[in-house]
């Protein structure tokens, strides 16, 4: 066998539907291929299979892995869904890792202009550096396309070597790059930071997109523009790169964005079109700056505001609404400390994402509750979209929706994991809940008076 193609799926999948017609046409032509490339396919929903799923950690459905050597190796499947694609794909996966580059014809038929790839050059095809480079080659083919040969003379780019040297050819920037280092980790670093672009263009052009991938994959803090690209482009582009260029070894990665094609970004951080152009820098979920409007000239400063630590982070938060007066409040990033943290108030706060089921089935819940607590001011019901606004990670750990936290009035901070009906949550309210901040200064103060005037209030009394 030559290779097995192993697609592990789920029936209710709607994805893996989809799939499926494809993944079986695919399958036809492929078995009669010599040698023979086997499609299999694997419920995961089957109890029996489910230890597949941990074994091979599976994030998603479908999953395609590509196994090699009797399952010895185990490859991510990066090519396309649809059955002419996915043949095309695996018939080149079947062949070598790295196919001999002999003449000007092979250079033209393996070597695609408008992608990545990576060229051994060696004085002679045996050797450790050479055997190096085939594992690379057999590690990373799934990725990106390999090639070896005896003479650099026969590649598009690049001066002759007279030593083992990997050259990678690529469709931008300086066109390609060369590396002595054979090690495999080196190398497989040496690839990914160079098959990134000083500056990553992002808009409609399929043949970016894996460009677009990479850069949002990879460690680095990055840098995002977004501009109008048919009025603003060429007034932005040059001096973006030039600011690129200065900070590309700083730990920092750099796209420019259309506009138009980042309505999916804009979303994300939760912010309009109308304030571009505009430049984030992301180096984490939590820790963003922005510049809105921004102008051509403004950023190479703003840059190197950031690398001195000037800037101010950006926090995402929706308005505050200008009316408050549902049953369950409604909380945003700004709002947060104030209504939640800082209130001195018991309050029980619901995290939730417009689109999901179980928070629109918890929503009338939260109503009934709030409506109960309604003449009681120690007490606030509350909810904060967590789509819409950045949440304190050292506060709040939110992995799904709707997660609900409970902070009493002298600021103990719990998640509430109880039955999710009126008389529960009000129970556990009960139970947790604690006088007021202010209620307990208070009632501390008066602990300290003099015991005479105590005395004579008792007096008084009687």
């Amino acid at each position: 066998m030559g290779r097995e193609i192993c697609i592990i799926h789920k029936l209710r999948c709607g994805h893996c539907k989809n799939l499926a017609p494809e993944y079986e046409k695919a399958a036809s032509v492929l078995s009669s291929h010599d040698p023979p490339i086997v499609l299999a396919k694997i419920d995961a929903s089957d109890e029996a299979n489910k230890g597949l799923a941990m074994e091979y950690q599976l994030q998603g459905f479908p999953t395609i892995k590509i196994l090699r050597d009797g399952a010895k190796k185990v490859q991510e499947y990066n090519g396309p869904r649809e059955a002419d694609g996915i043949v095309a794909y695996l018939k080149k996966q079947a062949g070598p890792a790295s196919p001999e580059i002999k003449s000007k014809e092979d250079a033209a038929r393996l070597i695609d202009e408008k992608k990545i790839t990576v060229v051994g050059v060696f004085p002679e095809l045996s050797g450790e550096k050479f055997e190096k480079f085939i594992t690379l080659a057999e590690k990373l083919r799934a990725d990106y396309d390999f090639a070896h040969t005896l003479d650099a003379k026969l590649l598009p780019r690049g001066k002759p070597v007279d030593k083992p040297t990997i050259r990678l050819l690529k469709p931008f920037d300086e066109l390609f790059v060369d590396f002595e280092n054979f090690d495999v980790d080196a190398a497989e670093k040496f690839i990914a930071d160079a098959s990134v672009p000083i500056v990553t263009i992002f808009d409609k052009d399929p043949e970016n997109q894996v460009y677009v991938g990479k850069f949002f994959n990879g460690p680095n803090a990055k840098a995002l523009l977004f501009v109008n690209f048919s009025t603003e482009l060429d007034a932005f582009q040059s001096k973006y790169k030039d600011v690129a260029v200065l900070y590309k070894d700083d730990g920092l990665s750099f796209l420019l964005g259309d506009v138009e094609a980042g309505a999916g970004a804009f979303n994300y951080f939760g912010l309009k079109p109308e304030q571009a152009p505009l430049i984030i820098i992301m180096v984490n979920e939590d820790h963003k700056y922005l510049h809105a409007h921004v102008k051509p000239d403004v950023l190479a400063s703003w840059l190197k505001d950031y690398k001195d630590g000037k800037l101010k982070p950006f926090i995402k938060s929706e308005p505050i609404p200008e009316v408050n007066n549902e049953p369950v409040k409604v909380v945003v990033r700004d709002t947060l400390k104030d209504l939640v943290l800082n209130s001195g108030k018991n309050v029980l706060l619901e995290f939730y994402a417009p689109w999901c089921g179980h928070c629109k089935a918890l929503a009338p819940i939260l109503d009934e509750v709030a409506l109960s607590f309604e003449k009681d001011s120690d007490v606030l019901i509350a909810k904060l979209d967590a789509t819409a606004n950045d949440i304190p990670k050292g506060e709040f750990d939110i992995k799904g929706f709707p997660t609900v936290y409970f902070k009493s009035a002298s600021g103990n901070l719990s998640q509430y994991n109880g039955d999710r009906t009126k008389e529960a949550i009000i129970e556990f309210i009960e139970k947790n809940r604690d006088k007021p901040a202010a209620q307990s200064e208070s009632v501390k103060a008066d602990s300290t008076k003099p015991e005479s005037v105590t005395t004579d209030s008792a007096k008084d009394e009687l």
